[in-house]
């Protein structure tokens, strides 16, 4: 006879029906990562421990499906837009993840990597050590609200040109929707870096 679906449970099964579906609904619950997987809920308690620990088993999934990448040899504006732009990445491809991800401590390894590596890269910008956790949050509310513009229409405004004509000329050079993300993105990404330089120019002189 066939071995039975529940003895091939793996944790990593679970996190898999988990994403799936906070990609389909925006959240998961046990009982219906069960029901995804064929098996009963009590089996799950047999290799995850709690809710909070799927969210933080799919944080650290996202982190490393993309392979950490050198910032030492950079200047830390480059090395900066590239942790940035790597983050923002991760997240755009699951973008409904995003608020479950914001409302528990981060513990992963790899996650906190990321961090430590943001961290020495805002150091070597000069920035004083009491602004560099201001900063890192700054960019994570770039980031994060980067990525979850992936889930915005493709119309974000509608403005009408009698009575809003200054927004009605600003969004008449949005372009197509990657297009508006696109330059959204790098605009946002331009304004944080040279706000950094600017401000450990200020603490250097």
């Amino acid at each position: 006879m066939p071995r039975p679906r529940s003895a091939l449970l793996s944790v990593e099964l679970i996190v898999n029906a988990a994403l799936k579906l906070v990609d389909e609904t925006g959240d998961f619950s046990f009982p219906r990562i069960a029901r995804e997987l064929g098996v009963s809920q009590s089996s799950l308690y047999n290799r995850i421990e709690s809710r909070e620990h799927i969210i933080e088993l799919l944080r650290a999934q996202l982190f490393e499906e993309i392979p950490p990448q050198p910032v030492a040899d950079q200047s830390w504006q480059d090395a900066a837009r590239m942790l940035i732009r790597s983050y923002r990445d991760r997240f755009a491809q699951h973008p409904k993840l995003v608020p479950l991800l914001v409302t528990q401590t981060v513990h992963a390894p790899v996650v906190m990597g990321m961090y430590e590596d943001l961290a020495l890269t805002l150091e070597r910008s000069g920035l004083p050590t009491e602004d560099i956790g201001p900063a890192i949050a700054s960019i994570d509310y770039f980031a994060l609200g980067a990525a979850l513009d992936a889930t915005a229409p493709d119309e974000v405004w509608d403005p009408s040109p009698e009575q809003f004509p200054a927004l009605r000329r600003a969004t008449a050079c949005s372009g197509t929707s990657a297009e508006r993300v696109a330059r959204a993105f790098n605009f946002g990404l331009d304004v944080l870096v040279a706000g950094i330089e600017m401000r450990a120019k200020q603490e250097i002189y």
